[in-house]
């Protein structure tokens, strides 16, 4: 079993990263392929796949995602293939907040992930999750995207976010974000 990896970064594809560790090349598939520049260094966290005709690495940056992404493959219906993309169109603290919250249509906006394993993540995982990146008022992830959907820029949004009362209904901490962004 493997906890990490550190190399550079030699080859990037869509869904996987080749890294050189002293004159071995390991592919190991990624949510986040091109976040990683070519010839450059890492540390990359590994979780190790072991099927009956594969064997697979999947790499984080962090391991806060790498611990999520370990939380959501125990789920009953989900796999290291359907997990990678949620990782890859959400954040780790995007993901905890949907499930948190029981807001099956975040969930649902992740490809092969429908009604019925939307509701068994939640089951599953509701006030099992926790970030380290977590501050005492949690970032809404719907609430970010809606305000990037609106032309904002991110460091904007994150000013204005951790000021927003999440126990609101979406609607109203739009608007209150909306109006400090206006100030």
């Amino acid at each position: 079993m493997y906890a990490y990896i550190k190399g550079f970064v030699k080859e990037i594809e869509s869904d996987y990263i080749v890294v050189d560790n002293n004159g071995i090349g390991y592919l190991i598939f990624t949510a986040s392929p091109y976040s990683f520049d070519i010839d450059n260094e890492y540390i990359i966290y590994l979780y190790q796949n072991v099927r009956e005709d594969e064997i697979s690495l999947y790499g984080f940056k962090s391991l806060d995602e790498k611990k999520l992404f370990l939380k959501l493959i125990g789920v009953k219906g989900l796999g290291p293939k359907m997990v990678l993309p949620m990782l890859a169109l959400g954040s780790p603290e995007g993901i905890i907040d949907a499930i948190e919250r029981e807001n099956i249509l975040y969930l649902k906006k992740f490809p092969k992930i429908g009604d019925k394993v939307a509701r068994q993540i939640i089951l599953d995982l509701k006030g099992k999750l926790t970030s380290s990146n977590s501050q005492s008022s949690p970032v809404n992830e719907e609430l970010v995207e809606a305000l990037r959907s609106l032309g904002y820029k991110t460091g904007d949004i994150n000013k204005v976010v951790k000021q927003v009362d999440s126990s609101l209904e979406i609607g109203e901490q739009i608007k209150c974000a909306l109006k400090l962004l206006l100030k």
